[in-house]
């Protein structure tokens, strides 16, 4: 069991670092100054992030996310791991990068199931950066914790497919750029459990589609990104637009959110990190009654707690990313499940203790404590809850006894 970083991995992290201190950190503001001046209209493109593209492009810090990829020459899970703890620091800087949910995603889709036209129609201008993705998997009429429970159809009509439904918590939607979704459905209700699902490619502006309402997250409105409730109404699209094949909407589901579940646990781990920075540096500069707030041995004990259990999640992680790289993703999931629940817990724990300590500035949106507690708070939900990912770590536990009995 190795945890050592590549070579490449250790010189692009430093490069990273050596990024965010030169351009991201002191952008921080100029980013917020742009999206405010948008006024009511924020679904727009703040100039920074196009501006910064350019440089990031510059220093080859440029679609780092597909592991064992034959389009591009990515980093393996591992060694991307500590690359997006650094982007999570920050949480507009992913896009810079080229490297922002849900398109990191769905371009691994596209690489892995997508079909030579499917790869140039929409892989390369992803990966260009030049246009934006949505997934739609999420419906707001059933429990989509299971996703055998989805109901949206998708049927067969000569050489095209009908799609009918509505979903939900669409990331990316909103967002002008936005050209295709991949969108998770029913093609055959009759199969069994985990071959009635299908995913398929629905260009966006496609006659039948309706944004039907933009869904804020704890009141953040994530523009210009955003999350969006979409209907669909008989709308029609090639039988070419279908990934993999009919039924293989389970299979490809779980070749995405592997990969996937660590980048979100490692950006939460950054989140974590910057908010016990924050802490700290509260904590020094505050003199309540005498005695600075650092002094204090409750505030020693969280801050020790905190350090504690960022480490512990992040060793997780590493051991979740090198298993994916050595054995595979299924082999994988317990270790998967576990560090999705583990890390959207610790990072809940370790902002809201940055609010604590921040007081009455620490809700408001001159820290970024707030926005922070929503994603780590929504994380706990997102790409499955934990109770499900409990249920998952419980079933592959308990199945070595039932075995030996």
């Amino acid at each position: 069991m190795d945890f050592q970083l590549s070579p490449k991995a250790k010189e692009l992290q430093q490069r990273l670092l050596a990024f965010f201190d030169e351009h991201i950190y002191p952008n921080e503001a100029t980013y917020d100054a742009q999206m405010a001046a948008f006024g009511a209209n924020r679904w727009q493109i703040p100039q920074i992030i196009e501006d910064l593209k350019d440089k990031a492009k510059e220093a080859g810090l440029w679609n780092l996310f597909l592991p064992h990829s034959d389009t591009i020459e990515g980093l393996s899970n591992l060694d991307y791991a500590p690359l997006c703890e650094i982007m999570g620091r920050v949480g507009w800087s992913s896009e810079v990068f080229n490297s922002l949910a849900p398109d990191t995603g769905n371009m691994e889709v596209l690489e892995r199931y997508g079909n030579a036209e499917h790869k140039e129609k929409y892989l390369k201008p992803l990966l260009n950066g030049e246009i934006r993705s949505a997934f739609l998997m999420t419906e707001p009429d059933v429990a989509s914790s299971d996703a055998t429970n989805i109901s949206t159809r998708i049927e067969r009509d000569g050489d095209e497919y009908v799609i009918n439904g509505r979903k939900w918590w669409s990331s990316g939607v909103m967002d002008p750029r936005c050209k295709v979704y991949i969108l998770m459905g029913k093609s055959d209700p009759e199969a069994a459990t985990h071959l009635q699902q299908s995913m398929i490619l629905v260009p966006a502006g496609t006659p039948g589609i309706t944004i039907e309402r933009h869904l804020p997250v704890f009141g953040f409105d994530h523009a210009p990104k955003g999350h969006g409730q979409v209907l669909l109404e008989n709308v029609r699209v090639p039988v070419s637009n279908m990934l993999l094949g009919e039924g293989r909407g389970f299979e490809i589901a779980q070749g995405r959110l592997g990969p996937g579940r660590i980048h979100h646990c490692m950006r939460a781990i950054g989140v974590a990190e910057r908010a016990l920075e924050k802490t700290c540096k509260r904590l020094v500069s505050r003199t309540p009654f005498g005695k600075k707030l650092s002094d204090q041995s409750l505030w020693q004990d969280r801050i020790a707690d905190a350090r504690t259990e960022i480490n512990m999640c992040r060793w997780l992680v590493y051991h979740a990313a090198w298993k994916m790289d050595m054995e595979g993703n299924k082999t994988a999931r317990s270790d998967i499940a576990q560090i999705k629940v583990a890390c959207a817990r610790m990072a809940c724990k370790v902002v809201d203790m940055a609010i604590q300590a921040h007081g009455g500035a620490g809700v408001t949106t001159d820290f970024g404590l707030a926005s922070a507690y929503a994603n780590a708070r929504t994380l706990r939900i997102v790409d499955g809850p934990d109770e499900v990912h409990n249920r998952t770590i419980a079933k592959l536990e308990l199945k070595q006894y039932s075995n030996r009995a």
